[in-house]
Order: C-alpha cells, then structure tokens, then sequence
C-alpha cells in the first residue's frame, strides 16, 4: 500500500468524526476548504498555563491575559536571561526560561510552566490540554505551509509515533501510534478514536480568569485549626484561603463597582497561616512518639484522630503549645515583612482570621500582646511593690533569699524564663506562680476580665483574674504588627473560657494591640460558641443576622418570620375586637359592674391594660432598638460581637446531617467574606453598594 493510499484510508476513516459536527463531511470539507482557501496566514498568539497535579489528576490552568502578557513580553526580550515575573497577585513568580512557577509565601512544590499554542482533547477529556512547547511549534510550522501554499490533507508524523493530519484550516485530527494497536488494525482510526486538535486559545473552551487590582488595600492572615484538611474535601489551608480569596475578588467586582471603576478599592490579600505542618514535623517528633504508642487495630480511624483529634490536646500541653503559638507568631511576622517586601507602597493595615482552634490560638495570643506604651514605658504595677512584698503576697517568702542572691529584682524576673527558675532549684509549682504573677503585672491594667463570686461572702481578688486565667504557662511572642480586627470562624473560645474558670468578661476589656473583635458562626456548627452573654450576662440577646450577599434574608426565613408577624398581627386583631366588643358593653349602666378608680370599671382596666400589653412592635424595631441601647463593651468598641449565618433551606430540614460541614462552611462563604469586606472597607470610608439583581 502506498503512502497516498495510506493517507486516504486516513482521511476516509476520519470522516465519521466530521459526520458529528455536520450532516454531510464531503459537504463540509468543502465548504471549509472554501472559506479558508485565500485566508493569509496569521502567527499564533500563544497564552501561558501552568501544570495542577492532585493525586493521580494532572490539568493546565491558564494565567490571566495580564499576567500571560507579562510572561510572554519576558520571553521575547530575555535574551537567554532567566527572568523572574510576578504573578496572581505577586503570590508566585515565574522563572520563565526554567519554565517553573514557585510559591511565595508557603512552601508548596515548583509546578511547571508551558507557553502554549496548539492544543487537544480526547474522547474522554473534559478539557482541551496543552501540547509540548517543541511539539507546538512543528504543527505552527505545517500549519504556516499548508497556509501559504493551500494544500491541505496532509499527513504530519512524529518521531514519537503520533501522526496528525491537517484536513483544513479548521479540521486537525491527531491519532494515536500505530504501534500500540493490533497488528491486524490496517489504520490507526480503527481501534482508537482521534484527539480534536485546536490552534491557539481563543478557539477553545477554556474560562481564562480576570487579573487582580494590583493595588492592596488591606491584608489578611488566616489560621486553620485542627489538622491538615480544611473542608470535607480534605482541602489544605493553602486551598481553602485560595477559594476565600476567589470569592471576595468576585463580592468587590459585584458590591464595590463603582469604588473599583473611580480607583477607590483595589482588593483584600488572603494569606494562609500553617502551623500543623510544624507541630507535626520532624523537629518535634511527636508523631513517631505517638505512633509507638498507637493500637494497630482500627487503623484509620486512629490515624485520623493522631492527626487532627490530639491538636487540642497538644495546645494545651505547655510543650507544644509554646510550638504552635511561635510558629504562629513567627508566621505572622515573616508574612508581613515579606509582603511589605514585594509591596513597597502598601500603606493599609492587616487583620487576622482564625478558624475553630486557630481562632483560640489568636485569641490567646493577641490577649498577651504588648503595645508600645507599655513596652517602652516603665511598669507601674511592678514598681509599687517589692521583691519581698511580691513574694509575701504569693506565699512564698522561703524563695526570697534565693532570688537575692541572683541579684533579681521584679523586673529582671519578669524576663526570666521558667528554666532559669528550675536552675535555681526552685520547683515547679511556685515557679509558675512567680512567672504568671509577674507576667500578668507586666501586663497593662486592661487585664479585667474577671471571674464573679460565687456569693456575696466569697471574696474574691480580681488581681489574680484576668483573660490569661487558665492559659497554658508559656512565653508569648510579640507581634511586629497590630491588627486592625479579629475575626473568629466557628470558634469555640466561649467554652474555652469558661472551662478555665471565667464567668464574666469585663465590658471594659479590649485586647492590647486589636481594637475590633467578631466572632462569626454557623447556626447548626457544633464547635461553635457565643460571646456576647459573657459580656452581657443579665440580656438575653439574638446574635446579629449576617445579610445575605444578595441583600435580603433567604427565602425560608423571610417565611418563618412572616408566619410569626401574622401570629402578632392575628392576636393583636382579636384582642382589639374583643376590647371593642367590651367597650360598647360597658355602655350598660354604671351600676351594673363593680366601679373602677376613676370611673373605670375594673374588668375594663384590665383589658385595657392586656390589649396594651399585646400590642408589641414589629420584630426589626425591637431589634434595632435593643441593638441601639445594649451596650456590648470595649471587645468590639461597643459593637456587636456575635454574627450567625443564614442557614440553608436544605440544612435546615436535619440539623444534625449537616453539622460536620456547618463547621467547614466558612472558607466558601459568600456571606462571611462580604461581612469581613464590609468591615474592612468601611474603615477606610467606602461604602458598600446594592448589587444588582
């Protein structure tokens, strides 16, 4: 057989591909040859993906057509320089004649870059891939003959064994090698079916994302809590504040438009903060000390609880919690010089999320933090008292000589650490007396969070109580930055509190270096608690309602709270007819009912006085007004401090079923991101917009 007789049983085999595009292929071959028999030849434009790879999953993601032009104006004018170009918010840069896109500010394995030109899919593809740079280019350059000369049907080979076959400008077929079929198959379309080839991103289905304002108004450091996984798709920390991200670029294109198009907002940067990758390395060691311990028995589900169930049990081990509070702390200062680093002009200030546990270890930490006043300016507390005095208070006036003899006077103690006191052969138990009474005294007088007595005979000394009641006995690192606001995700700090003794926070209490505090949760999570009644104790008061992001309630609570307006409404309709009937029986002779003062008769007093009573204002009215009148203290300068979510009308059918994902909700959350936009934007003086409809 002839080539010429091979490439026709090629092209005659093709043609039941094209009979799915058209009714006739012969019809249809020739009208396309029609259409592009003078059509000029045309250089492709290229566009820049780079290489996912989950599990056994590989797929191309494209670069925004900003970022793709940044790469693709650095290949032509590198000159052989390896150039380095930021992308996707500077988060990566890209070493384009490596071909590698390296994360910044997490560790994360390089991923490969591809200037792509020419690209297929197969029968079972859902997306059209990427072909090899080199191969790329020999199709480009067939394409440019078969153009400029306007021959087509032309059979190209590759020395890996694919043949592609080049039937018009708009019909390219690629077919697998004829040595992977049987020896008895006479062409290669016979036992596979042949990959769709398209030329040049524009002529395939592919969603190319919008770049990002390069401007950066504010920035955002997220925590996990326990584990490695972040949602039920065992999503990482990274991938999970990626999706955060994603979702609150789209709320301020939606509800800060107009602020966009006037350059007043640019976006949030969302930066995730690791710590269980630390805990759990090989520094610590603690998973190979737990694993010699571990049954073997019921395997999985003992490894899922080493590696998420014991972080709780590991905070609040003095070890590992000062492990987890370092790595955070050290973290959140690394981010932040580094990204002040690639951003130079930022000017904006930075918060921090914290999710299920992650939210305690944030509140543990900025409840221990410093400000300058008070690290600069001389400790009153401290200077009020001695030594001696100090100790005498403490009960432990046997450790006086000891501590002389060092030279150590309250402030020198104060910066000592627990193994300084254990060399001077002071045992543990008044040691971590000494340290947490010094510590807490070196600490500014907003320490007012206090437990209630019992009684009113039960003295208590509020000296000795404060927010850091119960915490571990660690050193807590210092903050180069002080947070604008806190914001907690299905947070269980409530309970935290309570369980280290606290009973009451002090309305004037705010933490040192962070003015703004929420606490923001899942109706149906069960990890979650309030704070609010801790503040508040004598009110009990309905968390507030975040909106929904498309600007009213969801339809199954608008028809709750219908249903008990037209309660209201019905009661109050009855009794005002029924006091109406009385009225007019009232009319009587006086002297037929007992008088009342005033002339009143008494049955007549007291109707009047119970359709009073049932007249109650409309539900938004008595919220706004307890809302205006309850003051919530200083935690969230006097604002509302509790945020529950709307509920879905499917979760809302079992509350049970879905309490695991209530717990995991929040890093999709449309209605969480825009709360913590609304936050953000209307300190800096933007107001939110109606989207539209």
């Amino acid at each position: 057989m002839s080539d010429f007789d091979h490439v026709a049983i090629i092209f005659l085999q093709a043609s039941p591909v094209v009979d799915e595009a058209s009714p006739s292929s012969a019809s249809s071959f020739e009208m396309l040859d029609m259409e592009s028999a003078h059509a000029p030849y045309q250089e492709v434009q290229p566009h820049w993906f780079f290489c996912r790879r989950a599990d056994d999953n590989t797929s191309w993601l494209p670069f925004s057509r900003e970022d793709s032009d940044k790469l693709e104006n650095a290949f032509t004018n590198s000159k052989n320089e390896d150039k380095v170009v930021a992308v996707e918010g500077q988060r990566y840069d890209v070493h384009v004649k490596e071909r590698k896109r390296y994360a910044v500010y997490w560790e994360q394995a390089p991923s490969e870059v591809r200037r792509c030109t020419w690209f297929y899919k197969g029968d079972k593809d859902t997306r059209f891939m990427p072909y090899p740079e080199d191969f790329s280019k020999d199709l480009e350059e067939a394409y440019r003959k078969s153009v400029t000369s306007d021959e087509w049907k032309k059979k190209l080979d590759f020395p890996t064994g694919e043949t592609v076959i080049l039937h018009n400008p708009k019909l390219i077929m690629q077919y697998q090698p004829i040595g992977l079929q049987d020896d008895w198959v006479s062409s290669p379309s016979e036992h596979t079916r042949p990959r769709t080839v398209k030329r040049g991103v524009d002529n395939i289905s592919v969603e190319i994302p919008d770049g990002e304002p390069e401007k950066v108004d504010h920035v955002v450091f997220m925590v996990h809590g326990i584990g490695p996984a972040c949602d039920l798709r065992f999503r990482s920390i990274i991938q999970c504040v990626n999706d955060f991200r994603s979702v609150s670029l789209s709320l301020l294109a939606s509800h800060y438009k107009r602020a966009q198009q006037e350059g007043q907002v640019g976006r949030v940067e969302f930066l995730p903060v690791n710590w269980h990758s630390a805990l759990h390395g090989d520094a610590t060691g603690v998973d190979e000390d737990i694993q010699r311990i571990t049954l073997p028995s019921i395997s999985r589900l003992r490894h899922f609880t080493n590696d998420t169930l014991l972080d709780l049990f590991f905070y609040n081990s003095p070890t590992y919690c000062q492990t987890i509070v370092d790595t955070v702390a050290s973290e959140f200062n690394r981010l932040h010089v580094l990204f002040k680093q690639r951003h130079p002009e930022f000017s904006g200030t930075v918060s921090v999320v914290g999710h299920s546990l992650g939210s305690l270890i944030l509140f543990d930490l900025l409840t221990n933090q410093r400000d300058e006043s008070q690290i600069s300016g001389e400790p009153c507390h401290l200077n009020c008292n001695t030594l001696e005095q100090t100790l005498n208070r403490l009960g432990l006036q046997q450790y006086l000589d000891v501590l002389q003899n060092e030279n150590l006077d309250l402030e020198s103690l104060a910066l000592c650490r627990d193994s300084d006191l254990k060399d001077l052969g002071i045992p543990l138990g008044p040691r971590k007396k000494i340290l947490n009474y010094v510590r807490r005294k070196w600490l500014p007088e907003v320490w007012l969070i206090s437990i209630m007595p019992q009684s009113v005979t039960s003295a208590v000394d509020y000296e000795y109580f404060d927010v850091g009641i119960g915490q571990v006995s660690i050193d807590y690192p210092q903050l180069e930055f002080h947070p604008q606001t806190f914001f907690a995700f299905g947070s269980p700090i409530g309970m935290f509190l309570t369980v280290r003794g606290l009973k009451r926070i002090d309305p004037n209490y705010t933490f040192p270096t962070c003015k703004s505090f929420y606490n923001i949760y899942h109706p149906y999570d069960p990890v979650a608690y309030r704070i609010e009644p801790m503040i508040v104790s004598e009110v009990d008061l309905e968390p507030m309602l975040i909106p929904h992001h498309k600007g009213r309630k969801r339809m199954h609570l608008e028809l709750k709270d219908s249903l008990t307006r037209m309660s209201m409404d019905l009661k109050n309709n009855v009794l005002g007819s029924l006091r109406t009937a009385w009225q007019s029986f009232a009319r009587l002779p006086v002297a037929a009912l007992p008088p009342g003062e005033g002339g009143e008769t008494t049955t007549e007093k007291t109707l009047e006085e119970t359709v009073s009573k049932s007249k109650e204002p409309p539900l938004e009215s008595v919220e706004e007004r307890e809302h205006r009148e309850i003051k919530m203290g200083m935690l969230n300068g006097g604002r509302r401090i509790d945020y529950v979510l709307q509920e879905k009308p499917i979760e809302s059918f079992n509350e049970y079923l879905f309490a695991i994902q209530s717990h995991l909700c929040y890093w999709e959350s449309e209605d969480t991101a825009l709360l913590l936009l609304k936050e953000i934007y209307d300190n800096l003086g933007v107001a939110i917009e109606q989207p539209q409809q």
